[in-house]
């Protein structure tokens, strides 16, 4: 499917990233302006020829009547049966859309509207603790239970006015006992966020969180929120239906944040300023339904992956945020896309004969310049990397500061592209003294290959608006690279034999099973435990 750009990557294999620019007017050709927004794919190889390729990708696989289908409400997550419409939750005009001839919006909204009550009763001080106006919010979840409303409320920080929000989803003893260590528990909620009420992690880590208020607080289960769908298991709890918030399965926990699973960011940042997380999503929804492809941001964005995994084989990519709050990004991204596209098989259950999903990685800068941008460079991998940064920050006594951030992630970019030859590294360490043998060698050391690719998010500022558009951005990203890959971008089904093994394990370790069935690499380590915990 994809040899045409493989073809074209190796023409264009030995092409000068920076010759490109002789072309009149390419970096505004080769861009997506949006609202506030511009996302810049110039610094690739792509030309107008493959743009075209690519862009002829999205008609024959169908990726235009795919994407009706899901804001439709129609089984595109076919291996699950069930539709995909975390777009309804964003939906604030709330147009109907219809999931088995029913109209979920009405549901949708009233589930809204109660998070935003029951958010103001608790910032306002009308719903209290034990030991009064509740100061500490923690949030119990994992996967994207965990990892939407962790990164959405450290990128929002400059907004809360609420209680403090604190995160826990590692099973590990350390995280939750690091995490409650410091809070006081007649002033603390605690939001246990499980859409089936049975997730192990999550679950074993509400109850020490409930154990650890029973010693404080005479009704615990008073300080507990539930986002769940599981009434009876939440009521076996304690918490009452007044303090469930649930959600359907037609969002899935990755795409979950813009409802319950949000419901943390939203205490600590107010119900307005959530409202307006979603008016981004929403908007970007609004563009990527109706504008043309090759204006489409998220079809470009995704349609530059698929260049640089596909057609150029490259098998990573760099997700390098200039924002300090924005430094669990690249972890969210990570799982909306390997856990997305991270397949073997096609929708039919064909085999792929050509690669999925890329590795997603990054830090913030500039501490990556500082630590893995030296491979990045100068290494013999080549990793295209996709800068975000804001053209303004939020502290304008440090003007300077983001000043010499934007510096920085703009000349990175640069650098990438141009390198820096060997002729040049010559006269730098000629300037420096060194002559014959060891001028060469140092000059070696210094240069730059360059042509190396890069994308750049440049925003005006990271208010809720735009963080609710730039996380649905990529949302619509992966769905466009799914649909053109052929699989299946809403199930998970990879991380379920992991976690049945682990069930089975768990009374192995602590003796209650022998575990003579299993391998002796298991076998060995489990020895090894019972050997340092008898």
């Amino acid at each position: 499917m994809f040899d045409d750009l493989q073809a074209m990557a190796a023409d264009l294999a030995d092409t000068d990233i920076l010759t490109l620019f002789a072309t009149k007017d390419r970096a505004a050709d080769f861009s997506v302006a949006l609202d506030g927004m511009l996302f810049d794919y110039s610094k690739t190889r792509i030309t107008g020829e493959v743009r075209q390729t690519l862009l002829d990708l999205v008609e024959s696989r169908g990726v235009i009547d795919k994407r009706k289908a899901m804001f439709a409400g129609k089984p595109i997550n076919e291996t699950e049966g069930r539709a995909v419409l975390h777009t309804a939750l964003r939906n604030l005009v709330g147009a109907p859309v219809m999931v088995d001839g029913e109209n979920v919006m009405p549901e949708v909204l009233d589930t809204l509207n109660r998070m935003r009550d029951f958010a103001e009763d608790v910032r306002s001080g009308r719903f209290t603790g034990q030991g009064g106006a509740i100061t500490d919010v923690v949030n119990i979840g994992i996967g994207g239970s965990h990892l939407g409303p962790e990164m959405g409320a450290m990128a929002l920080s400059p907004y809360h006015d609420g209680p403090r929000a604190h995160f826990v989803s590692n099973v590990d003893g350390a995280d939750i006992a690091d995490t409650l260590k410091a809070l006081n528990p007649e002033t603390t909620l605690v939001i246990v966020a499980s859409k089936s009420f049975t997730t192990i992690e999550t679950m074993t880590n509400a109850q020490t969180a409930r154990d650890w208020m029973s010693n404080w607080v005479e009704r615990p289960e008073n300080q507990f929120v539930a986002l769940s769908t599981a009434e009876e298991k939440t009521s076996a709890f304690g918490i009452p239906p007044a303090r469930v918030f649930g959600f359907e399965d037609w969002v899935g926990g990755r795409y979950s944040m813009w409802g319950p699973i949000g419901l943390s960011i939203m205490l600590a940042i107010g119900p307005n300023h959530f409202r307006a997380f979603l008016e981004g999503a929403q908007a970007m929804d609004a563009h990527f339904r109706d504008a043309p492809p090759q204006k489409n941001m998220p079809i470009m964005l995704a349609l530059t992956g698929l260049w640089h995994h596909q057609g150029c084989g490259y098998p990573t990519r760099a997700v390098l945020p200039y924002d300090q709050r924005l430094a669990r990004l690249p972890a969210y991204f990570q799982q909306l896309e390997m856990e997305s596209n991270g397949k073997r098989v096609t929708m039919d259950g064909t085999t792929m004969d050509y690669a999925s999903g890329p590795v997603v990685w990054g830090e913030p800068g500039t501490n990556g310049q500082h630590a893995f941008y030296q491979l990045i460079h100068q290494g013999t991998d080549v990793i295209p990397c996709e800068f975000m940064v804001a053209a303004k920050g939020h502290e304008p006594e440090l003007a300077h500061h983001h000043r010499l951030l934007t510096a920085n992630c703009l000349a990175q970019s640069e650098a990438l592209m141009r390198g820096r030859s060997l002729e040049v590294s010559r006269r730098l360490m000629a300037d420096k003294g060194f002559e014959g043998d060891e001028l060469e060698r140092q000059a070696r050391h210094r240069v730059f290959p360059g042509n190396r690719p890069s994308t750049t998010l440049i925003y005006d500022q990271l208010t809720p608006y735009r963080l609710g558009q730039i996380v649905a951005l990529y949302e619509h990203r992966v769905f466009v690279e799914g649909a053109i890959l052929g699989l299946n971008s809403f199930d998970q089904w990879g991380v379920e034999l992991g976690k049945v093994l682990a069930v089975e394990l768990e009374p192995v370790l602590s003796g209650e099973a022998s575990g003579k069935d299993k391998d002796g690499s298991t076998s060995l380590l489990v020895h090894f435990v019972h050997t340092h915990t008898s």
